[in-house]
């Protein structure tokens, strides 16, 4: 399949979805906007709130706007069980990541089919209260999820906690429940993974699913809707949002969703612009750099650069293979062709009848590509030919999100091929396996102190210097699964196993 050819695919099929085209990026390509281009109207990007210069309290998923870093200093580079333990407290599994206040520590968990909220003492790891959520039904997840893997999000005086088998919960500090807001049922096919941010006086949740994707406000003070809008295009993503504002101008919503990020008004939820030419399926968190937002999305094999799949239109596959003549496409009767094992996929409302909607999807994600975009921030509409500055389509990452760090991008797949890249450019400075550390990675990296952390799903944590090589200082190992990203603050790291999570620094 030509570019050409891909294009006018994705062109036609998602203005079907939500009346608007799609653009594929190359396989590595620098655009116009590298030049200096500023977007509509000549707007300057502004500082970014992810910036680490004066980050607040590791408070949501990723830190400082999910950004990974922390101003610290004194952090270990060596340590384990055994080793550089200021405390450690044994809890059920759960993925979320461990969430900071001055003086506590949240996060969820679960037994059985029992969902918790955790509190512990930031000193000394004591579990000061934990509250069992409520639980109107049991969400299907995929294996690599669980049913507590989006992370809480705190201001300081409450949390804020999501469900999937419930919704958003709210306590204060002491264990008290201030409110509670049912969402759902959802159909994800993995299961909800998005966690909740706080924008002022609002907590924001992102509820991409197969069908009926939505992003939310709700009041902080009582959790009634302050608004919401519809996001037609999304399906089968957990991407956590970040901010960004600029000068004089109120705060954005950046969401990576199926095809596009997409830039809200966190204060009404209005579409303001948008960039095409993402993954089908998003579930990394974006990080911020000198006004430029990286985002990266995996699909599938077949998504790589030359390993496109064409399939024909919708009206040629009904004569092709609708035995019955319903107008609806089966399992059965797409048996032998990529729409069948695709069939969980696009089959949004999973009724067993693929229809117009569920093909012209199938199209749209076969045609997408993987890929790491560097895109320059701000404008109005759609500022994909404007805005998107080089990319990038090997080794990409579908859950662990990116690093910045002194000017430089890192990603590391699920696989464990790490890339460092010069952000500015999309230059790869290195690329390979971390030496002793060669594992499937599910948490994200994090950085501070001149030292970078990878943590793999066994519980090896790498970690190297910044610059952009990937020699290994060291492997520590935890001897436990772990898929939480840790936490880092105050010459700390917070990191969570399985089975416990630890308090590390040097005594």
């Amino acid at each position: 399949m030509t570019r050409k050819m891909k294009a006018s695919i994705l062109h036609s099929v998602t203005a079907l979805l939500v009346g608007s085209a799609i653009v594929i990026i190359g396989t590595l390509s620098v655009s116009a906007a590298s030049s200096g281009a500023t977007g509509a109207a000549g707007i300057q990007p502004a500082s970014e709130q992810s910036s680490g210069d004066k980050p607040a309290a590791w408070s949501r998923f990723r830190g400082p706007n999910g950004s990974g870093l922390a101003q610290t200093s004194a952090l270990p580079v060596e340590m384990g069980p055994d080793q550089n333990v200021i405390w450690k407290t044994e809890l059920p599994p759960g993925h979320s990541s461990p969430i900071l206040s001055t003086d506590h520590i949240f996060l969820t968990a679960f037994a059985g089919d029992l969902l918790f909220t955790y509190c512990l003492n930031r000193e000394t790891g004591e579990v000061l209260w934990r509250r069992e959520a409520p639980k109107s039904r049991t969400e299907r997840i995929d294996p690599r999820n669980s049913p507590a893997s989006p992370s809480p999000v705190t201001d300081g005086e409450n949390v804020y906690v999501f469900f999937a088998d419930f919704g958003i919960l709210s306590y204060d500090l002491e264990g008290n429940e201030r409110w509670r807001h049912e969402l759902g049922p959802f159909n994800n096919l993995y299961g909800m993974g998005a966690s909740p941010i706080l924008v002022d006086d609002k907590v924001v949740l992102v509820c991409d699913q197969g069908t009926d994707s939505y992003v939310v406000a709700l009041a902080k003070k009582d959790g009634v809707v302050v608004w919401k809008t519809d996001r037609p295009e999304a399906s089968s993503g957990h991407s956590t949002p970040i901010l960004w504002q600029q000068e004089g101008e109120p705060a954005q919503l950046l969401v990576p969703g199926s095809f596009f990020l997409t830039a809200y008004t966190v204060d009404t939820g209005e579409k303001i612009w948008w960039v095409s030419g993402l993954s089908f399926e998003m579930k990394s968190t974006p990080v911020i750099h000198n006004g430029v937002i990286f985002v990266n999305g995996y699909g599938s094999p077949i998504n790589q650069p030359g390993n496109h799949v064409e399939m024909p239109p919708f009206e040629e596959a009904l004569t092709e293979y609708d035995g019955d003549g319903d107008g609806y496409l089966s399992r059965a009767e797409v048996a032998g062709t990529q729409a069948a094992s695709w069939y969980d996929f696009v089959d949004r409302h999973q009724d067993g009848q693929m229809d117009l909607a569920d093909w012209n999807y199938l199209l749209a994600a076969l045609a997408s590509t993987n890929g790491m975009l560097a895109v320059r921030l701000g404008g109005s509409g759609d500022m994909t030919d404007e805005s998107v500055i080089w990319s990038y389509h090997r080794a990409v990452p579908q859950l662990p999100s990116p690093l910045v760090y002194e000017d430089v991008l890192y990603m590391v797949n699920d696989g464990g091929i790490v890339t460092s890249f010069d952000a500015a450019t999309g230059e790869v400075l290195d690329q390979g396996r971390l030496q002793g550390a060669v594992d499937s990675y599910y948490a994200s990296p994090v950085a501070a102190d001149g030292k970078i952390y990878f943590l793999s799903e066994l519980g090896l944590q790498a970690v190297i210097e910044p610059g952009g090589a990937l020699e290994v200082a060291t492997v520590n190992d935890f001897d436990d699964l772990s898929y939480a990203t840790p936490a880092i603050a105050d010459g700390r790291i917070y990191l969570r196993t399985r089975g416990a999570l630890y308090c590390l620094g040097l005594e």
